[in-house]
């Protein structure tokens, strides 16, 4: 038995920091859609008791390093599985671009297995389960727009924005996202106004939406990799409603509506940078069919 399961890319359209907590983590506020850029993830029932993961992207491990890895071996071992699977995963999401590759694999991993192993699980419960795997999972469990809180792994619910091109690009960089939140000095960031995002979201309000995008991990990326703030500086040339980096970094991305700014802005961009994407947010929500 195989099972194909997407699992798209997700971009911030707002990212707040509020204070470091007392685990080492840091306690966030974050506005999460998903786009219509994707990796494949095959899952093959095996009989044996074994975990096998076969990617044909170098940067991607093949062992109990990979996110969908340790999701399989978490639902193995909670649920006393005891057949096996094989995990095939084609990259099309950047690595390690502040797109939540490795957690939406993961998460696909989740609801794929869920069926293959009949375990029955909600999607709350899949949710659950991908806090324990890392702090994008939860929100990839769900698909669609959301506010996160706590560490990431707290989800409400949004109605998707409203319908745009976005218009992605990664230099060929890798960031570190544990050094830029401990360069991150929490007392002296501009937080972005959540709260507005969310009105403007609920209110179908392109141009609100535009006016509110923030991330506050920006300019500790944009002061360690400046290359990150040039492709900002060429998207906001070219014509983009709104400019921001996605996560940590370094993928940047700009919202438009026309047809036509999108093709100037994506055509400029790819004799500038190494990965450029157009796509179209998604929007709505995973499901168990």
């Amino acid at each position: 038995m195989k099972l194909l399961v997407k699992a798209p890319a997700k971009i911030n359209l707002a990212l707040d920091v509020l204070h470091k907590r007392p685990d080492g983590y840091h306690e966030v506020e974050m506005i999460m859609t998903t786009i219509d850029l994707a990796d494949r993830v095959e899952l093959s029932l095996l009989q044996e008791d074994k975990i096998h993961i076969l990617s044909h992207n170098r940067y991607v491990p093949d062992d109990q390093r990979n996110l969908a890895y340790q999701a399989a071996l978490l639902l193995k071992n909670r649920f006393n599985v005891k057949k096996g699977v094989s995990i095939s995963i084609e990259k099309t999401i950047p690595v390690a671009a502040g797109l939540a590759g490795g957690s939406s694999d993961a998460a696909a991993a989740l609801r794929g297995l869920n069926k293959l192993w009949n375990l029955g699980l909600t999607l709350d419960e899949l949710a659950e389960l991908g806090s324990e795997i890392g702090s994008d999972v939860s929100f990839c469990v769900y698909g669609g727009t959301a506010l996160a809180k706590g560490r990431g792994e707290f989800i409400t619910e949004l109605p998707a924005p409203p319908t745009c091109w976005v218009i992605l690009a990664k230099p060929f960089i890798g960031v570190s996202t544990a050094e830029v939140y401990r360069r991150l000095d929490v007392n002296g960031i501009t937080h972005p106004n959540i709260n507005e995002m969310i009105n403007a979201i609920g209110q179908n309000d392109y141009h609100k939406v535009c006016q509110h995008v923030g991330n506050v991990l920006e300019e500790v990326t944009l002061h360690l990799h400046p290359e990150v703030a040039q492709i900002k500086d060429q998207m906001k040339r070219f014509g983009a409603d709104a400019v921001l980096m996605s996560g940590s970094g370094p993928t940047v991305f700009g919202l438009v509506q026309h047809d036509s700014r999108m093709h100037r802005i994506y055509n400029g961009l790819r004799g500038f940078c190494d990965q450029v994407f157009a796509v179209r947010m998604l929007g709505e929500r995973h499901t168990l069919d």
